[in-house]
């Protein structure tokens, strides 16, 4: 779609509106959140009064709302809350926001022909501005919002990663609006990659890191290339299969490692697991129950984002829990949907709780709810196994397993029928949830 007047006008103020995340540095958490609840207020109740309906799109003139305009203030007042003890990550993912998400829609408007194989609505040049303009934004906010706390350079390599994510996310074809997950899960991986500062040196000088990153390589080629033939993942997974296993071993060595095997074994297993009957009563998973790289990504990003911070943060059995739980939930989610539409007997919505047919979505049973708690419950056991964490460490991650699949199946029936979310949102946000109520649990557990 062409860039119109009324989309660059849109988005040059959606940009000049984040040039007020400068403030942030001399009004601190209580009145920056004071300032964004003061934003939504207006843009909800009096920006449409005084000819704020101009920044409209044709679709929210028929709706009678313009949701970005209001979720726009109201994400930017959650990240004040979330991160009101580090307002640099607030005020850098608000640049990413504006400035990257802005930029992304000029450039991609104006200057995109090449679009994304995975989203014909988004172009490769807009998502490249996405990028630049964002880690900018980000590392010119991070560096004014708390002078002294980063250097230039880590500033630019943070934000950069912070960005990446933010565009890859925002290409993905979701029906909810960008103006509030996007940003949110964006500022979370930039705050992990924060707290990395100083620790790079230290990790690059790992005795033998060099073997390690060999060993890894060899070993999830030779894994990648017999799931191929075994049929149990396409070209794409194998690429991304190998993306992640490489960076899981690189960052937590054979321990993490062990957990991503198990995951792997439990999910495909439970995949094949009488994939005749549920073929026959289209309950099966596609393409043969191959997995693609969206798939081993959905489930297994933030897991790889834990492996990282666990090995280069000074909280290691905080994001040792998080990992393991990023994995135990993904594997009790397999289990459950896989199990419980071979052999579930009664199916209900949590939303209604309705009896509903096998296979719908957001549907739970009895019989996959308890083989996806036995699913997570090994997870839990293998990473207190490795040394990630102590006793104490089990019952939290499969507490934040059984939350994780919980919230997947309460959002899938709210969202992912009305063609909101598609299952691989829904699978990258329940291992989300999962990590966060497990780092929850820290501070019984270390």
């Amino acid at each position: 779609m062409p860039l119109s007047r009324s989309e660059l006008l849109r988005k040059i103020t959606h940009m000049g509106v984040g040039l007020i995340a400068f403030s942030l540095r001399f009004l601190g958490p209580f009145y920056s959140a004071i300032l964004a609840a003061a934003a939504l207020a207006f843009n909800l109740f009096l920006l449409p009064r005084i000819g704020g309906r101009q920044l409209w799109r044709e679709a929210e003139h028929a709706a009678g709302a313009a949701l970005g305009i209001v979720l726009y203030p109201f994400c930017v007042l959650l990240l004040i809350l979330i991160f009101y003890q580090r307002l640099e990550i607030a005020a850098a993912a608000w640049g990413i926001l504006a400035f990257g998400d802005g930029m992304a829609a000029v450039a991609g408007m104006s200057l995109g022909r090449r679009k994304l194989p995975w989203n014909p609505g988004k172009s490769w040049i807009g998502s490249a501005a996405y990028v630049v303009f964002g880690a900018l934004a980000a590392a010119v906010l991070l560096t004014w919002t708390a002078p002294g706390r980063y250097s230039w350079a880590f500033a630019l390599a943070a934000g950069a990663g912070a960005a990446l994510l933010a565009a890859a996310l925002e290409s993905l074809p979701q029906g909810l609006d960008d103006n509030l997950g996007v940003p949110l899960v964006s500022a979370l991986f930039l705050f992990g990659l924060a707290l990395t500062q100083g620790h790079w040196k230290g990790y690059l000088a790992t005795d033998q890191l060099w073997l390690r990153l060999l060993l890894g390589a060899v070993i999830n080629l030779g894994l990648a290339g017999a799931a191929y033939a075994a049929r149990t993942v396409d070209f794409s997974g194998v690429a991304g299969g190998f993306a992640v296993g490489f960076a899981i071993y690189a960052f937590l060595d054979w321990r993490g490692y062990l957990l991503l095997l198990a995951f792997f074994v439990i999910g495909s297993g439970c995949t094949k697991l009488g994939y005749q009957r549920k073929a026959a009563a289209k309950l099966a998973q596609e393409a043969g129950g191959r997995r693609g790289a969206r798939h081993a990504l959905a489930n297994a990003g933030v897991a790889t984002a834990c492996a990282l911070f666990a090995a280069l943060t000074a909280y290691p059995v905080v994001f040792g829990l998080a990992f393991a739980a990023a994995f135990a939930t993904a594997a009790a989610d397999t289990a459950s949907s896989e199990i419980g539409q071979l052999l579930g007997r009664r199916t209900f919505l949590l939303t209604t709780f309705r009896p509903v047919p096998r296979g719908t979505e957001g549907a739970v049973s009895l019989e996959g709810t308890l083989s996806g708690i036995a699913a997570s419950v090994v997870l839990a056991l293998l990473g207190h196994a490795v040394g990630l964490y102590g006793w104490a460490g089990v019952p939290a991650v499969v507490v934040a397993a059984f939350v994780g699949t919980t919230f997947e199946s309460v959002v899938g029936a709210a969202l992912e029928k009305r063609q909101l979310l598609d299952n691989e949102a829904l699978n990258f946000l329940n291992t989300l949830v999962g990590a966060l109520v497990a780092a929850a649990f820290a501070p019984w557990v270390v």
